[in-house]
């Protein structure tokens, strides 16, 4: 891969302050599409924000008319059927599914500010991702159906966060739903208008980034392990209390530290 493509920026780091970091996909003229470099940089800038709990929150966004149209399929073109990438630790953190593991697994709450399309691999993203807040003009939907694929990621991850018969329609029809349909079927938390889009969702980092690193990652553990590894109704709150114990313990405090606006009815 040419030495000058790999310096293109493809991925955008800014620190916005207050704990909080916000990372931009630009490649607006490929529609956000992930090749190869694209998903190295985004990983990269994951690694620049484990930082020891000083970023508390990232907020994950696009250049462009989209957020993210998947992965870029045009990269693999020519490339023999069964062509695998070689077996490095770069490469298994960069392929689609490492890249899902890096966010998912990262300790800093990640919020998608989806500024427009979201294809395939796109909504994989916003899956991945803790929160979701989207523009009233973006779109969603899972294409693969439509040039013979199922969707490998974006499909099951689909399918666990809504309704079956719901993630059959985005699977079996490949056609795009609006970002308020995708709000009301649970694959976004707020739609805004565009102009509102990162001042909305950088404010709700803000106000996320005030609470303590350690109760943040706590948190993250149990939403991702409940229900999706524990949906035992006892032993969940046996885990969710075995979460909390352990942010108190790493907290060194013994019990909460209850604001006063908690505590006033």
């Amino acid at each position: 891969m040419a030495a000058e493509q790999r310096d293109e920026a493809l991925v955008l780091l800014d620190d916005l302050g207050e704990g909080v970091q916000r990372i931009t996909i630009n490649r607006p003229d490929k529609r956000n599409a992930m090749n190869q470099v694209a998903r190295s940089q985004l990983v990269a800038a994951l690694d620049e924000c484990r930082d020891g709990g000083r970023t508390r929150v990232i907020v994950l966004t696009g250049t462009g008319t989209a957020f993210c149209s998947g992965v870029d399929l045009k990269e693999n073109l020519g490339r023999p059927a069964g062509w695998t990438p070689p077996d490095t630790i770069e490469n298994r953190r960069t392929v689609w599914l490492g890249v899902q593991d890096e966010v998912r697994q990262h300790p800093a709450i990640v919020i998608a500010a989806v500024n427009g399309l979201a294809l395939g691999g796109g909504v994989t993203l916003i899956n991945t991702c803790d929160l979701a807040l989207a523009s009233s003009d973006a779109q969603l939907g899972l294409p693969e159906a439509s040039f013979g694929a199922f969707p490998g990621l974006a499909g099951p991850s689909t399918m666990l966060r809504i309704s079956m018969k719901r993630a059959a329609y985005l699977v079996l029809t490949a056609r795009r739903i609006s970002a308020q349909q995708a709000e009301e079927w649970g694959l976004l938390n707020e739609v805004v208008p565009p102009a509102d889009l990162l001042p909305t969702a950088e404010a709700l980092a803000r106000h996320i980034a005030t609470f303590s690193p350690h109760t943040l990652q706590g948190c993250k553990k149990a939403l991702w392990s409940i229900p999706t590894h524990i949906d035992d109704y006892r032993a969940a709150m046996e885990y969710g209390s075995a979460v909390n114990a352990e942010i108190q313990r790493q907290m060194g405090v013994a019990q909460f530290a209850m604001p006063d606006s908690v505590r006033k009815p």
